[in-house]
């Protein structure tokens, strides 16, 4: 056997290696991956009952029901569809109606949505990008529409301004 030789073996057996090593990667990946949808797409594509997937919109105005042992009921729109989700657990702080939020879990045969994960946004400035670019599509996003500082607010000192203050010894 030449040099060139084994060193082509060498080069095909590495490449099987790292397509093996890839392969493996990806098919224990794929139960794990979760996919955004917005109660329009879950009405229209008619989501399979037990796929697992992120639900994203706004909470209806009076849909939030809460019930014993931290069951909470509530809406989650879009303005064109409304899905009804159930979750058990503590809500975030700064869940409310008419607020956007990102549930995660699965929808039954019912057609209600299974939550066990309830994210909201954590300021009036931020919302998930999903959510974001599922209102712009239906034109119900307003840019800049966050709460802004007044203009001639005073500005916090910063640490720079104070140590240029000092006195020259």
């Amino acid at each position: 056997m030449t040099r060139k030789s084994r060193r082509l073996i060498l080069i095909a057996a590495c490449g099987a290696v790292l397509a093996l090593a890839l392969g493996l990667i990806l098919s224990a990946m794929s139960g794990s991956i979760v996919f955004f949808r917005s109660p329009a797409e879950v009405a229209a594509q008619g989501v399979a009952p037990g796929t697992r997937f992120r639900l994203g919109g706004l909470v209806k105005d009076g849909s939030v029901k809460r019930g014993p042992d931290q069951n909470v009921e509530f809406s989650v729109t879009d303005t064109n569809a409304t899905v009804p989700v159930q979750y058990r657990g503590l809500l975030p702080d700064l869940f409310r109606e008419g607020q956007g939020i990102v549930a995660e879990g699965m929808l039954d045969a019912g057609g209600v949505f299974r939550a066990d994960t309830v994210l909201a946004k954590h300021d009036e400035n931020y919302m998930p990008r999903e959510v974001a670019d599922a209102l712009k599509a239906q034109g119900r996003w307003q840019e800049g529409g966050g709460k802004e500082a007044p203009k001639d607010a005073a500005k916090p000192a910063s640490a720079d301004a104070t140590l240029g203050q000092r006195s020259e010894r």
